[in-house]
């Protein structure tokens, strides 16, 4: 099932896609939506989010599943953010293409403790 959410606490469940670009075009700079995918036969987090940034971008990620598979792009088209979620959401294969994106997985993961840093007693 596929459920939208924005940071003024908005949820809708199986969103349309005039919905989903309802809740895009109604970001202010600074708010974020998140549309993510939950299906209990998939362990992991699966979903694509947007940020309006102060400059006005768009800064998109996406999970698949696991932290080190985040990825991150910016663009200056509404309507390329736009697309991605439609596309995103109907499972289209292709959906990434037309952006740079970046591995931004390190970013989430579990800080490495080395046998060294642990305190001795």
């Amino acid at each position: 099932m596929l459920i939208a959410t924005n940071n003024r606490g908005h949820v809708v469940k199986r969103p349309s896609k005039q919905a989903m670009d309802t809740m895009l075009a109604d970001l202010r700079q600074g708010d974020h939506m998140i549309l993510e995918r939950q299906d209990e036969e998939r362990d992991g987090d699966w979903y694509i989010q947007v940020l309006l940034r102060d400059d006005n971008t768009y800064q998109l990620e996406y999970r698949d599943g696991v932290p080190a598979e985040h990825y991150q792009t910016l663009t200056a088209s509404q309507e390329k953010a736009c697309q991605a979620l439609r596309d995103w959401a109907a499972g289209e294969p292709d959906w990434q293409e037309g952006f740079v994106w970046n591995n931004i997985g390190a970013m989430f993961a579990a800080p490495v403790v080395k046998a060294t840093d642990l305190p001795t007693t």
